[in-house]
């Protein structure tokens, strides 16, 4: 693992961005990786197609909180279409280092619960 993105990943894991919740989103969803038993909880506030808010919360390791925290990073402020596209790779390089097939199934935990959340609002 290239010393960088140990030390990227490290940061967002002991330091995530956007880690919390949304008193009132306008969507919310939870995904669980059952291989591992990583949990993310995404909650949303989207107006006029723009993500306004994102935070996630949950529990895993530290791959898993790395690419939630990047990825919530990535996607404030962008327009929802532009978000529904991303793809598994798009996830990869954000993290930037070579994974095996289990740490990619945490990896992508986060985009899996992102589009889940935006393809759900939050009921009242």
């Amino acid at each position: 693992m290239s010393s960088i993105y140990q030390d990227i990943i490290l940061d967002h894991y002991r330091n995530p961005r956007n880690h919390g919740t949304i008193a009132h989103p306008t969507h919310q969803a939870k995904a669980l990786n059952a291989s591992c038993g990583d949990k993310l909880q995404m909650d949303i506030i989207i107006k006029n197609d723009i993500i306004l808010d994102v935070k996630f919360s949950g529990v895993g390791c530290a791959i898993s909180q790395a690419a939630a925290s990047l990825l919530t990073e990535t996607v404030a402020k962008k327009p929802v279409t532009e978000v529904l596209v991303l793809e598994p790779q798009d996830v990869l390089t954000l993290l930037g280092v070579p994974l095996s097939p289990s740490r990619i199934k945490c990896a992508l935990l986060s985009l899996e619960t992102l589009k889940k959340t935006l393809n759900s609002q939050k009921t009242a």
